[in-house]
């Protein structure tokens, strides 16, 4: 049954919800947000992260990754830690990982090698990745379309593209991620989501940033993924029950969960 939604990227575990984190994510199992999928950012996420996801396993489910923005000179360290977790136990995905144009291009030429690498672990373990490619959407579609072996899969996290890279993802078998910026009155979105397939979306909240519509500038939580829903909904033109069910199996599939 597909009939609970899935946040597919919240970072739940940070220290913006160490004052209610229990009540945010009971409430999200009132109101059906039933799993949510966290990103690691670097060693400094990973006890937080796993200690979340010890207490409340079927809810909060881990991911393993380099985070660009974390891709720095010491990035073969921090990538050296990532690989001695995936030999220690499972995880859901290779994530965050990526590339970020927005904040900071020294390390680019590292950025992009710490992507191959992360790739390569993705292909070892047959896990899904889940990438992070801020002002840098052109470039990752570039820098993945080589390593592309008819196996690899993922989605482009926090999608706010245009339909033409939304059609190129589509068609390397990556979903988009589609969160807070879909409510935005000047995001954009609202020209490039009506002509999407629904089997290609997943929802998430990137939370606790990039909160949705009413709320945009305070901090973002699983529990607003209705309000993206909703929004999409309107733009699809379709129920919000036909997007929970559709969204949902996308990203059960997305994870190896169907």
């Amino acid at each position: 049954m597909t009939d609970y939604w899935i946040d597919t990227h919240a970072h739940i575990y940070s220290a913006e919800f160490d004052l209610d984190r229990e009540d945010v994510l009971s409430h999200c199992t009132d109101i059906g947000v039933k799993k949510i999928y966290m990103p690691n950012v670097d060693h400094t996420s990973v006890d937080a992260m796993l200690e979340l996801e010890h207490k409340r396993p079927a809810q909060c489910i881990a991911m393993m990754g380099l985070h660009p923005c974390s891709v720095k000179k010491d990035f073969e360290k921090e990538l050296y830690r990532v690989e001695e977790w995936f030999s220690k136990r499972k995880f859901a995905a290779v994530g965050e990982m990526g590339t970020d144009l927005y904040w900071d291009k020294t390390f680019w030429d590292q950025q992009k090698e710490a992507f191959r690498i992360q790739v390569g672990w993705a292909k070892r373990y047959e896990l899904p990745i889940v990438i992070h490619c801020r002002e840098s959407v052109d470039e990752t579609i570039e820098l993945l379309t080589p390593l592309l072996d008819g196996k690899l899969k993922g989605v482009f996290h926090c999608f706010s593209g245009t339909f033409d890279q939304a059609k190129k993802i589509s068609s390397m078998g990556f979903y988009l991620g589609l969160g807070g910026v879909s409510t935005f009155k000047n995001g954009g979105m609202d020209k490039v989501i009506p002509d999407l397939d629904l089997e290609n979306i997943v929802l998430e909240t990137d939370s606790p940033y990039l909160a949705p519509v009413p709320h945009r500038g305070k901090r973002n939580t699983p529990e607003y993924i209705p309000l993206i829903a909703k929004r999409v909904s309107e733009l699809k033109k379709v129920t919000v029950e036909e997007l929970m069910r559709i969204t949902t199996a996308n990203a059960l599939r997305l994870f190896n969960q169907a």
